[in-house]
């Protein structure tokens, strides 16, 4: 063989260059989102001019907002004496002066500490239901949450959210001793309909003897001095919380193999959601009282309460049962195959399996019906757009809405943001748990 050498062979491995500017990084994705084609780069384009165009108007409006006035004249004359002639600032004085009344409505100013607290407990209290890693201890702040937040918000007696435990205490007994001596669906008949009965007709009276012999309580504080962004809560809340047990037995129910159940779900099913919710809350306004016994009165937020939570139930319902749908046979076979009796199975197998699929929709209507409470504004409630309203018609702030909206509108987006991001928590949790 020749000792020429060969110089077309290289001996050694050439060290590691960095990969093109054009391939990774920032401009990587820009070339590939932005302006991977013609019409893709025109539409770019077309779009920062638009943002352009809101944020050189919408910008300066809000970076010159004026929040030191007491009026509209007085913010009016504050931008004029800048030498500002076309007005390009925002008068958060309004916010600044009237906060108060967009989060609390007319609520005594010197017990803002109770809704403050009830708010408290109402998130201590959902907190081990919503992240289950938390002690179970607090499921006993779970169980006392709703009465002790009812009682802070209307105050009075504390006899009456006690008279109605006993209600609750009177459907478990009900349950327990027909479970055992008649049969399952009496027992749920009985844990229905005894505490209806008991609520209606015995808890009054129990609550007035009760407080005659011990009076103890707070302030009373009536419906009409809630408002703003209080009552959307109030409202919001209190229907998600009960219309998603509702919502369940609704499903079940429409599911049933039982002829009578099953018609008068889907009856109450198909009239709920086949009438607007406007059209409820007046019926919640003028015509509920009718239905209750002679002589007893329901407060109109609370009215309203049970109008909302009744219609969202029904939407949560079908949302449901298309988890239960979506199911395969086979979760049903496998239930029935380890020997468990339908209660068993739909707590154990079943319906864990039907609420993982059906959370986005959930919770969508979740979203939907906190909105929607704003609607109360038309049966004379003061939500935060009722609030807006009452306050543009005083004389210190009449013809200003942009800053009120704008106000009311991040309310309800950190509400619903909240939401949204929490479901999507409990979605990528439930993925990671059943891998």
């Amino acid at each position: 063989m020749s000792d020429t050498p060969v110089t077309y062979v290289r001996k050694e491995m050439l060290g590691q260059k960095a990969p093109p500017t054009s391939e990774v990084g920032p401009v990587r994705w820009v070339r590939e989102n932005l302006f991977s084609s013609p019409m893709n780069a025109f539409l770019t384009i077309l779009s920062l001019y638009a943002i352009y165009v809101v944020v050189s108007h919408v910008g300066p409006w809000l970076l010159n907002g004026i929040w030191d006035a007491e009026s509209l004249t007085e913010c009016r004359e504050i931008i004029a004496a800048t030498g500002d002639g076309h007005h390009s600032a925002a008068c958060f004085g309004v916010i600044s002066a009237r906060w108060h009344q967009l989060v609390f409505g007319y609520y005594p100013s010197e017990l803002y500490w109770r809704p403050i607290l009830a708010l408290v407990v109402f998130l201590v209290g959902i907190s081990p239901v919503m992240f289950p890693s938390l002690p179970r201890k607090l499921y006993i702040v779970t169980l006392a949450a709703p009465l002790l937040c009812f009682w802070l918000l209307w105050g009075g007696s504390i006899w009456f959210p006690v008279s109605i435990a006993l209600g609750f205490g009177v459907g478990v007994v009900a349950h327990k001793l027909l479970d055992e001596n008649v049969s399952a669906l009496a027992a749920i008949i009985g844990a229905i309909v005894l505490p209806l009965l008991f609520w209606l007709y015995l808890a009054g009276p129990i609550a007035s003897g009760l407080d005659s012999v011990i009076p103890l309580g707070i302030e009373f504080v009536p419906s009409r001095s809630f408002g703003g962004f209080m009552l959307s809560i109030v409202i919001g809340l209190s229907a998600i919380v009960i219309s998603l047990p509702l919502g369940i037995l609704l499903a079940l129910a429409r599911r049933s193999d039982l002829f009578i159940i099953k018609t008068c779900a889907v009856v109450f099913i198909e009239v709920i959601r086949g009438i607007p919710l406007i059209v409820w809350l007046f019926t919640a306004q003028l015509l509920l009282n009718y239905f209750l016994p002679p002589g007893s009165s329901f407060d109109l937020t609370l009215r309203v309460i049970i109008m909302v939570t009744l219609f969202a139930s029904a939407y949560i319902a079908e949302v449901i049962r298309g988890g239960l749908a979506a199911l395969p046979k086979g979760q049903y076979e496998g239930a029935d195959s380890l020997g468990l009796n339908y209660w068993q199975s739909m707590q154990l197998i079943i319906l864990p399996q039907a609420l993982k699929i059906s959370i986005p929709g959930i919770v969508n209507t979740f979203i939907g019906l906190f909105k929607d409470t704003t609607l109360v504004v038309f049966i004379g409630l003061f939500d935060p757009l009722g609030i807006a309203s009452a306050i543009r018609a005083t004389t210190e702030w009449n013809g200003i809405y942009w800053e009120l909206f704008l106000f009311i509108g991040i309310m309800f987006f950190i509400s619903c943001f909240s939401m949204g991001r929490y479901s999507l928590y409990l979605e990528k949790k439930l993925q990671r748990e059943h891998r």
